[in-house]
């Protein structure tokens, strides 16, 4: 016969409305009572009635996350610490990509109001053009990421002073060339705005004249648009003294351009980027780059989102992680 909540909970040694609890992730149980509740259900090859659960409680135990681009190593880190985040919580989490798209992040919304997901965590990437805005009926949702907006929580890390500080840093053995690589001419994402911005503040404290000249375009944030976007700034433009990226991936692209020129980095050029993405910390040489705990971020917007779940009247609610700035042999 097919175990039962009783079961687990007789096995567990716990109530049937702790097992309950665990399963649906919105009532905090200990990690000792979650693990033997968890060992309960393996043993009794436990399968959770989902469709009976819904019925119950209104909830489906899946929360949906979507990113703009999943091929990005940035992504899939974010991506792998809600996922396990979520798991610990008891939540099953459903994986999308919007490409950026707002027509996308609509479709989620629309299936979250319908209860096919229980709340959404969404980074969307242009303001203007979020599906996230005034008039639009919002299920529980929290955003990641710069847009900036008074509708939806909010986790973040605040790009504008990681970009000046990166840019300060850059400046620190006396480097007055610095250029940045991930400028948005046409379609300007809220990211590429705060880190210019922060790049430009530093610019002004450090007494530099901005340079239009040092501000180079890159359509997408991927290591070959980067390493052909930085090669075509070089085949007309002398040699920058130092080079921040917007991104890691965009960084380790410009290294793969630097070296095929025989640049050396960072004797001729210093080099950083922004994530702190694994791959960087192992690229030739190992990127210097604004760091952050992306578990943290996972923490907090489960935390937000299963709030909001709870209880939709409360105000806009906004967290904001810290980083700091990671020196490695590409700016020594």
């Amino acid at each position: 016969m097919r175990a039962t909540v009783k079961d687990v909970a007789r096995r567990a040694g716990v109530s049937p409305k702790t097992v309950s609890n665990v399963m649906n992730g919105i009532v905090p149980v200990s990690a000792p009572t979650r693990l033997r509740v968890e060992q309960a259900m393996q043993e009794l090859d436990y399968v959770p009635n989902l469709s009976a659960r819904g019925l119950r409680n209104g909830r489906s135990g899946v929360i949906a996350l979507a990113l703009p681009d999943l091929a990005t190593p940035f992504s899939a880190e974010m991506a792998q610490s809600i996922v396990e985040v979520a798991h610990e919580q008891g939540w099953s989490v459903q994986i999308e990509e919007t490409g950026s798209d707002p027509q996308r992040e609509q479709e989620l919304m629309t299936r979250a109001r319908s209860n096919l997901i229980d709340g959404l965590i969404l980074n969307p990437v242009v303001l203007d053009e979020s599906a996230v805005k005034v008039g639009v009926a919002l299920p529980p949702v929290v955003l990641l990421g710069e847009v900036a907006q008074e509708l939806a929580d909010r986790v973040y890390v605040d790009s504008f002073a990681a970009a000046r500080d990166m840019t300060l840093a850059l400046a620190k053995s006396g480097r007055r060339r610095i250029a940045v690589l991930g400028i948005n001419k046409t379609r300007q994402s809220a990211t590429s705005i705060q880190r210019r911005r922060g790049y430009e503040a530093a610019l002004h404290i450090l007494g530099i004249p901005r340079d239009e000249s040092l501000l180079i375009s890159c359509g997408l944030w991927t290591p070959g648009s980067a390493a052909e976007s930085l090669a075509r700034y070089l085949d007309s433009n002398p040699l920058p003294e130092a080079l921040f990226c917007f991104t890691d991936s965009l960084a380790i692209g410009a290294l793969n351009a630097l070296w095929k020129r025989g640049v050396r980095v960072p004797e001729d050029i210093a080099v950083a980027g922004f994530d702190d993405v694994t791959d960087g910390r192992y690229a030739v040489p190992s990127l210097t780059t604004v760091s952050f705990d992306k578990r943290t971020i996972a923490t907090e917007a489960l935390r937000l989102l299963t709030e909001r779940m709870a209880d939709r009247t409360h105000g806009q609610r906004v967290v904001t992680v810290d980083y700091t700035i990671v020196e490695r042999d590409s700016t020594r």
